[in-house]
C-alpha cells in the first residue's frame, strides 16, 4: 500500500514530533548552561521565524494581513514565549526529563481550555484530568520538583499557556500556509527578547560551542522543522491526535537524560511518567474512539 502525500505529510509530521520534540529537552538543559534562559529562547524563535520568512517571501507568498498578524501574535506570546520560554527557564533548576513529564500535562489543561470554546469534557476526559492532576502529586515527591517550587510553577504555566494557544489556534485568522508558523514564531521571539530585558539578564560571556550547537538544534530542527509540523497537524487532524507528542517525549526526554546528562530517575518520578501517561492516553483514546 502506498501513502498518498497528505498522509506522508502527516506521518512526517507526527515522527518529527515524537523524536525531535522528545530530544529538544536534552538540547534546552546544554543550552542554559551557556545562555540566559529567556535570551536564549528568543534568539531561537526570531532566528527561526525570520529563516523561514524569508523564504517564504522568496517564494512569492504575501505579507500577513493586519488582522492575521494579530493572530499569530497571540499564538506566538502562548506558544513559543509563554510554552516554551518558561520551560527553557525552568530547566535552568529541573532536570530535562522532569520538565517532559511536566509538559505531559498539556492535554490535561487542553480540556480545560476547550470548554471556553464550547466543549463539554465526557465523564472519561474528566477521569483523565484527575488521574494527570495525581500525577503531577507523586511528581512532585520527588527531589527534582520538591527542590524547586519555582520551576515546578514555571512548568505548570508554559503548559498552560501552550494548551491554551493550541485549543484557540483553530478559531483565530492567521497567516495562510507556512507563514503562520513563520509570524508566531518571529512574535514569540520578540517576546521573549523583551521578557529577557525586563528581566535584567545578560550575557556575560560568549556562549560556548556547546551553547551555540544547542541553540542552532533548537532553532532549525525545534523550531523550523517540529513547529511547522505541530501547526500543520493542527489544521489537519484533532487536537487530541496533535496532542499525542505528549505520550512518546517524556520518554524519550527521561532515556536522553539518563544517558548524556547523568540525570537520577527515582521511584516518583518513575510511577509519576506512568499516570500521566496513562492520563493523556485516556483523554486521546475516548476522542479517537467517538
Amino acid at each position: 500500500m502506498t501513502l498518498s502525500r497528505h498522509q506522508f505529510k502527516l506521518a512526517a509530521s507526527f515522527l518529527a514530533l515524537y523524536l525531535i520534540w522528545g530530544s529538544t529537552y536534552f538540547a534546552i538543559r546544554i543550552g542554559v548552561d551557556a545562555w540566559p534562559p529567556f535570551l536564549m529562547a528568543g534568539v531561537r524563535f526570531v532566528l527561526a521565524g525570520l529563516l523561514m520568512y524569508g523564504f517564504l517571501r522568496w517564494r512569492g507568498a504575501p505579507n500577513p494581513t493586519l488582522q492575521e498578524m494579530k493572530g499569530a501574535t497571540i499564538l506566538g506570546v502562548l506558544m513559543p514565549a509563554i510554552g516554551n520560554g518558561f520551560v527553557t527557564m525552568a530547566e535552568k533548576e529541573v532536570s530535562s526529563g522532569v520538565a517532559a513529564l511536566v509538559v505531559a500535562t498539556v492535554p490535561l489543561f487542553a480540556i480545560l481550555f476547550a470548554r471556553l470554546f464550547g466543549h463539554k469534557p465526557r465523564r472519561m476526559e474528566v477521569a483523565g484530568v484527575l488521574l494527570g492532576i495525581t500525577g503531577i502529586v507523586v511528581l512532585n515527591m520527588g527531589a527534582n520538583l520538591r527542590a524547586s517550587p519555582a520551576g515546578a510553577a514555571a512548568l505548570l504555566f508554559a503548559s498552560a499557556g501552550w494548551a491554551l494557544g493550541s485549543a484557540w489556534s483553530k478559531r483565530l485568522t492567521q497567516p495562510k500556509g507556512l507563514m503562520s508558523s513563520a509570524m508566531m514564531m518571529f512574535t514569540g521571539g520578540i517576546a521573549l527578547l523583551l521578557l529577557s530585558l525586563a528581566s535584567g539578564e545578560q550575557l556575560v560571556a560568549m556562549p560556548s560551542w556547546h551553547g551555540w550547537l544547542a541553540m542552532l538544534y533548537l532553532a532549525i530542527f525545534g523550531s523550523l522543522i517540529a513547529y511547522t509540523a505541530y501547526m500543520f497537524l493542527l489544521q489537519n487532524v484533532s487536537a487530541a491526535a496533535a496532542t499525542s507528542y505528549a505520550y512518546i517525549n517524556p520518554v524519550i526526554a527521561v532515556l536522553l537524560g539518563v544517558w548524556l546528562l547523568n540525570e537520577r530517575v527515582g521511584a516518583p518520578e518513575l510511577l509519576s511518567m506512568t499516570i500521566i501517561v496513562a492520563a493523556v492516553l485516556l483523554i486521546g483514546w475516548k476522542k479517537v474512539a467517538r
